[in-house]
């Protein structure tokens, strides 16, 4: 291969969701709408966790993780979107910015999966095994998981980052979608792109295949538990925590589909729609899923706002 075809482009331009200037707009508007209740809903919870001493356990500590890895997430790519959406001209991106969105894309995407994963099992020893919940879940134990959470995701983000950018992307820049995807990314490289997608198959299975079975095995065993019991409230409470474990699992289910699916030559309308449920949706619906529903968050949410509006009246 020549010397001029491993130079690398300098900048890379979207095709963004929609070319029309009205849908434009109205993408804009749900976009914004949606990266906003993001934002606020994650943001309660953290400063709900942080400032109720009754919420320093160790499933509100994996809980906060999540909320922190789905603000990050969100904000990795929704705000690009909607200054694209307004600009009213080609979408470009600089190929170190591109890298780096990819590698926080990854980064965080990845410890997020961990961390569903781990919570899931923190939620089956919470009904499978109560009266020895605070033995298993220790702060420690929790500190750990975490930890090795954030690691298996910066292991992932760098194998991934490293295949997709090793590949030469010589004249082709134009990315059918909204962000710096590698999928959409790769179908522009100009070298075979075999390897790469094995390493990224090969990651996909670790990061999405092995969280994802562990979820659904802890729904098993919550469910075999749950019919076991007397009492029709904790039931009840059980079948709301293993409903949440399935939901999870569709955002799973759009990873594997776009990373562990076939990968075709050209970027289709419906992998840009999948993206945006695991990158714009989910982000929103997690704090609603795992912990605004939740009693103690409600508590912890009425006691601040009592607190402030009490303040106010004195």
């Amino acid at each position: 291969m020549g010397e001029e075809n491993q130079t690398f482009v300098s900048e890379f331009i979207f095709l963004s969701l929609s070319q029309d200037l009205q849908t434009q707009i109205l993408l804009f508007i749900l976009f914004f709408i949606i990266y906003l209740l993001t934002v606020l809903g994650n943001l309660l919870i953290i400063i709900l966790i942080f400032v109720d001493s009754r919420l320093h356990t160790p499933m509100y500590f994996l809980l906060r993780n999540l909320s922190f890895t789905d603000l990050c997430f969100s904000t990795s790519i929704v705000p690009q979107v909607l200054v694209h959406f307004l600009v009213n001209r080609k979408n470009y991106i600089s190929f170190r910015e591109c890298m780096a969105q990819i590698i926080v894309f990854f980064l965080i995407g990845c410890t997020e999966c961990a961390l569903l994963a781990v919570m899931s099992y923190d939620w089956y020893v919470a009904v499978c095994k109560p009266l020895h919940y605070y033995t298993i879940v220790t702060q420690q134990v929790c500190l750990q998981l975490a930890v090795a959470s954030w690691a298996s995701g910066t292991v992932v983000s760098l194998v991934d980052t490293t295949f997709t950018f090793q590949l030469p992307y010589p004249e082709e820049n134009i990315i059918n979608h909204y962000f710096c995807e590698p999928p959409a990314l790769l179908k522009l490289a100009s070298a075979d792109t075999c390897s790469t997608e094995m390493a990224i198959f090969a990651m996909g299975v670790v990061i999405l295949l092995a969280p994802v079975s562990l979820i659904l095995v802890s729904c098993w065993h919550i469910i075999s538990t749950v019919i076991q019991m007397q009492s029709g409230e904790s039931r009840l409470k059980a079948f709301s925590t293993c409903g949440s474990h399935l939901f999870i699992v569709l955002f799973y289910g759009s990873g594997i589909f776009t990373y562990i699916g076939p990968n075709s030559k050209t970027t289709k309308e419906r992998d840009k729609i999948i993206s945006v449920f695991y990158t714009v949706v989910m982000p929103m619906l997690n704090p609603i899923i795992d912990s605004l529903r939740n009693k103690d968050i409600k508590g912890a949410l009425r006691k601040l706002t009592t607190r402030k509006t009490f303040s106010h009246r004195q």
